[in-house]
């Protein structure tokens, strides 16, 4: 029987983990990098135990740390959770040969399936249907388009999708490097890509007498850079013959390695309706919440009671019933190449209402990092139907309260409303025809709306008294000295026997930086009026309603330093309060390249040396941040005059990389001396 177990792991993973631990009495140990000294599954877990250091790799994937922990704390059971350690079989060996419960697969499974070429080759031997690879040295132009995928690992790192040919041997060498700096190991293999495939799996769960669930499909098909964004179950528009063919494919993988505990089954599913085996995952996977709601289990309790040697509680599963969708949101701007965010989340509030779940690691005060992945939360939806789940969740993400660095939650509504989606209509290439649209602004209604939420703004800040350029306190009425309401009118500057000059403050959107001048008057009762004809039903220092076209709207306004977040029914916004007159120091150089994200160098373009000649959207350095590589380009054709960027040197968000400039190659240029 496990009474003390360790979660090898951090983030939302580990906090989910730890729910399930509560409720069942089980005594919870955390272990935490420096950089998570303060994070939300430290703060929940029982006990906890340092790993010296920030990355990764002298961290959480250390496991002979992670096992020396857990003896430390007295445990005597060890989860991995997903990422990391979890699919390791060497670590899952020293667990055991520790004399810890492993709560996972037998160790030969793991290593069985660690590797794609040689779970292919397994699969194939049991039936299972699957792509052919296809040997890179000899592919031609009728292989094309084809995926390179890492042998090892998952989470999107190694893959590339090659279109020509005379590309194919940098992508290989890209991929290889890529795949080495994550799990390593640098063997990269090609399959034929499927155009317009769906990516559909099937859950699984084994104990040690030979039973085998299938849990029903999900699909996992809208996707960035290979990554999830969107989940559901079951996975829609699949016949029922197509779906005991997956069920049954899924059965034999598990049989055909002595599969046992929880592992996820991965299908490509072409356009035509026949499906190919990808991978198996040797873990519990990010997207099983969605299975959880509609089978009305918790597999990490199931996981558990395999582990301690007891059987699934039936020959076959529980009915499904419902549907489920799962949304995973990122603090990243979908706009500007999905580029992760950093810096102090200072508020995660989902509204309360049944169907909807929230799994999560942070909470508001706790601080977004650049050392590990950008999730921040999942928001579960769980309805009767699938049109019910998706509009609720919808609502549920439109209303929540966000604030702090940019996320994709405008992009998970709007594509959770996109007509291909509510339709069923998915595959793996949603996000490469949609994006542009998807992340346009000015959407029908939007500018005016934009505007009514910095009038708000302006108007709470006027109420709440503030001399600055936003509105005065971090945070609405309701707690604390700067959240009091006025119970009488408020006194603006000295008295006068006049209606007061019109007074304005300037805002500036983010993230698309669009400029807001709000004008309004302090008429004789104290109340700040717009000057655009809204009607201002109430305004107090946190909380602002106004009548325009005869329709009333509330706006709560939140003020954390000089960037003010308003939160409507319809959506949240954003800005940014800006000074009267701007800082010439702030002007910035032309042609100058500058870090998007704190991260580290990892490799610059060949021959890149001051005086070099480039040509626009060349990619010029390739840094690292949160666990994806980002290239910065050359923003025109001309000179490289000045490079501040080395390998292995560290940049914060803004630091000078370089600078292009539209000038003669030959033309004598500047080599700034570099700091590794």
């Amino acid at each position: 029987m496990i009474t003390t177990l360790l979660v090898a792991n951090r983030g939302e993973i580990a906090c989910r983990i730890f729910r399930t631990c509560r409720e069942l009495g089980i005594a919870t140990v955390a272990v935490y990098s420096d950089a998570d000294a303060g994070a939300l599954h430290v703060r929940e877990a029982d006990t906890a135990v340092r790993l010296p250091g920030n990355a990764p790799s002298e961290t959480y994937l250390r496991g002979d740390l992670v096992v020396a922990a857990a003896l430390a704390a007295g445990a005597d059971a060890v989860h991995p959770g997903y990422g990391f350690l979890s699919e390791n079989a060497g670590f899952a060996g020293a667990v055991q040969d520790a004399g810890l419960v492993w709560v996972g697969p037998p160790v030969k499974a793991i290593e069985l399936m660690a590797s794609k070429t040689r779970a292919k080759e397994l699969m194939a031997a049991a039936g299972v249907p699957l792509l052919a690879p296809v040997d890179p040295g000899s592919a031609t132009a009728s292989d094309l388009p084809l995926l390179l995928k890492a042998a090892s690992g998952g989470g999107g790192r190694g893959m590339r999708i090659v279109r020509d040919l005379a590309v194919l041997p940098q992508e290989l060498t890209a991929a290889s490097a890529e795949a080495a700096s994550a799990f390593g190991d640098g063997e990269v293999f090609a399959e034929p890509y499927v155009e317009r495939g769906r990516h559909v799996e099937v859950q699984v769960m084994a104990d040690g007498e030979g039973t085998v669930w299938a849990l029903g499909t999900r699909d996992c098909s809208l996707q960035r850079r290979h990554q999830k964004v969107i989940e559901e179950a079951p996975a829609p528009g699949l016949g029922e013959a197509l779906r005991g063919r997956l069920h049954d494919a899924a059965v034999a993988a598990a049989q055909a390695v002595g599969y046992r505990g929880a592992g996820t089954v991965e299908f490509l599913v072409s356009a035509e309706g026949r499906p190919y085996f990808l991978e198996m995952n040797t873990r519990l996977q990010v997207e099983h919440p969605v299975t959880e709601a509609v089978f009305g289990l918790d597999l990490v309790a199931l996981q558990l009671r395999v582990a301690e040697g007891a059987p699934l509680p039936a020959a076959a599963p529980p009915v499904a019933g419902g549907h489920a969708v799962e949304a995973r949101l990122y603090a990243e701007d979908p706009a500007r190449d999905w580029q992760p965010q950093t810096g102090a989340l200072l508020t995660l509030d989902l509204p309360d209402g049944p169907g909807i779940r929230l799994d999560t690691g942070y909470t508001g005060g706790d601080t977004i990092g650049v050392h590990y992945d950008p999730m921040l939360a999942k928001v579960i939806a769980h309805a009767p139907t699938r049109t019910e789940a998706v509009r609720l969740l919808a609502r549920a993400l439109e209303r929540a309260r966000i604030h702090g660095p940019v996320t994709n939650r405008e992009l998970l509504v709007r594509s959770l409303r996109h007509p291909d989606f509510v339709a069923g209509r998915l595959d793996t290439g949603f996000y490469d025809r949609h994006l542009t649209a998807l992340t346009a602004a000015g959407g029908p209604g939007e500018e005016e709306a934009r505007t009514l939420a910095a009038t708000a703004a302006a108007l709470a800040s006027a109420a709440a008294g503030g001399s600055g350029p936003g509105p005065a306190g971090s945070a609405p009425a309701g707690s604390g000295p700067d959240r009091r309401a006025r119970s009488g009118p408020a006194r603006f500057g000295a008295w006068r026997n006049l209606a007061s000059q019109p007074q304005t403050r300037r805002y500036r959107s983010e993230p698309d930086g669009t400029a807001y001048e709000i004008a309004y008057r302090t008429g004789r009762d104290g109340i700040p009026v717009p000057g655009t004809g809204e009607r201002v039903v109430a305004v107090r220092p946190g909380a602002v309603t106004l009548e325009t076209g005869g329709v009333t709207r509330h706006f709560a306004v939140t003020a954390h330093g000089d960037r003010v977040h308003v939160d409507t029914a319809s959506g949240s916004y954003a800005f940014t309060a800006l000074p009267r007159f701007t800082d010439p120091a702030e002007r910035t150089e032309p042609g100058s390249l500058l870090a998007p994200m704190p991260g580290t160098v990892v490799r610059l373009a060949e021959g890149l040396v001051p005086g070099a000649a480039v040509e626009a959207g060349q990619p010029l350095i390739w840094l690292e941040a949160m666990k994806m590589e980002h290239r910065i380009l050359a923003p025109a054709s001309g000179t490289l005059t000045a490079l501040h960027a080395a390998p292995g040197l560290q940049v914060e968000v803004g630091a000078l990389l370089a600078v292009v400039q539209d000038a003669p190659a030959n033309a004598p240029a500047h080599q700034e001396e570099t700091t590794p």
